[in-house]
């Protein structure tokens, strides 16, 4: 069995919408994360929110405050995933690296591995509760910190290509790369804080595409469409 951290974008919870919540987007990830837990895995969930607000977007604001408004805006979409798994058999708590009165625990590794214990899907809201971090960088920390034996990260796109595939018709994807050369073509795949982080702590990343039917499953087995990024 593995211990999983899995990425979903803010704009992935908010499917055709763009903004807010589409229950219907969100119910089969749910289900697949079910399947995940009834195999005996952990998993956990970090996600985006982007379907607020993004902190690098409040240009007319101060950019620490903006941040902090982004942070913010991923405990929206934890509380509200969490109440969409807890609907289909799923125990769930929610844990940030800061205090929000009686809305989330308080994250320690101590507290994480005891509601894996329990057959918990863990969330991880909140970002690293620091300005200046992406979620990129708060999904490969807390998938350190918590023993992980890798990150899944749920993309628009099928994996990681040698340019853009919108912009360029004839861009390839890898089925393999090492994070090395993610970080040497920059290619994005991680923002290059949470690419050096997964680097030094031979972290490895799977990158799919959250449109793929059961492609959070197929992910999780190694059997999927998408790329593997491999760590020394």
């Amino acid at each position: 069995m593995s211990r999983i951290i899995l990425k979903l974008s803010g704009e992935a919870l908010a499917g055709d919408k763009h903004q807010g919540f589409d229950e219907a987007q969100i119910r089969p990830l749910a289900k697949q994360v079910k399947q995940l837990i009834d195999e005996g895995n952990d998993v956990g969930i970090v996600t985006g929110g982007g379907n607020f607000w993004r902190g690098r977007t409040g240009n007319e604001i101060d950019r620490v405050k903006s941040d902090q408004i982004g942070m913010l805006a991923t405990v929206m979409n934890c509380i509200y995933v969490s109440e969409i798994f807890r609907s289909e058999g799923m125990m769930t708590s929610i844990l940030t690296p800061f205090e929000i009165g009686g809305f989330t625990k308080l994250f320690s590794k101590d507290r994480a591995s005891k509601y894996f214990a329990h057959h918990m899907v863990v969330f991880f809201a909140g970002g690293t509760g620091h300005p200046f971090f992406s979620t990129d960088s708060g999904v490969v920390l807390r998938a350190i910190e918590v023993d992980a034996d890798f990150i899944l990260m749920a993309k628009n796109v099928d994996g990681i290509y040698d340019s853009d595939p919108a912009l360029n018709p004839g861009a390839k994807r890898f089925d393999t790369i090492s994070i090395d050369d993610v970080i040497a073509k920059d290619l994005k795949a991680l923002d290059m804080t949470a690419s050096i982080l997964a680097k030094e702590n031979h972290m490895p990343v799977r990158v799919f595409a959250l449109q793929e039917e059961n492609g959070i499953i197929k992910a999780a087995s190694g059997k999927f469409n998408g790329t593997t990024i491999t760590v020394q």
